[in-house]
């Protein structure tokens, strides 16, 4: 019998108002799976984290291409969420709570703890003046 196994991808604008289609599409994609109400928060969680340091960070707020991969392979959950902007020079520091590159702003730099809290795994790549990529893990299903 072939294992459950699915994958599409999503490009879109680096405008704020596409973090929510990300949202949306994830949890969509996610429902194949049967997920609980938990388990699509936390990926929604995750999802908007990682496509607003897209924004934000990666691009600093010009308009380029952020590309979202979901996969599943049984009932592992696998998203790839990459922007092809400036990258992060220091990516453990990068990942400390508390951290931003952006203290002028409004934000708390807590967005790679709350994906490390909601999804299983999370591995960062990038490359300074190349973008950055963020894989992330989850297994759907494991509480039932």
């Amino acid at each position: 019998m072939k294992e459950n196994t699915n994958e599409m991808i999503l490009v879109f604008d680096s405008i704020p108002v596409n973090e929510g289609l990300a949202r949306v599409t994830a949890a969509s994609f996610c429902t194949q799976l049967n997920p609980t109400l938990e388990e699509v928060a936390d990926l929604k969680t995750a999802v908007s984290e990682a496509v607003t340091n897209c924004i934000i960070h990666g691009y600093e707020g010009k308009i380029n291409k952020i590309e979202m991969k979901l996969q599943y392979h049984g009932n592992e959950l696998y998203v790839h969420i990459t922007d092809y902007g400036i990258g992060i020079t220091d990516i453990e520091k990068a990942m400390e709570p508390m951290y931003t590159s952006k203290p002028d702003h409004e934000r708390s730099g807590m967005g790679f703890t709350f994906m490390e809290a909601f999804m299983d795994e999370i591995r960062v790549e990038s490359q300074p003046g190349k973008g950055t990529t963020v894989h992330m893990k989850k297994t759907i299903g494991r509480k039932r």
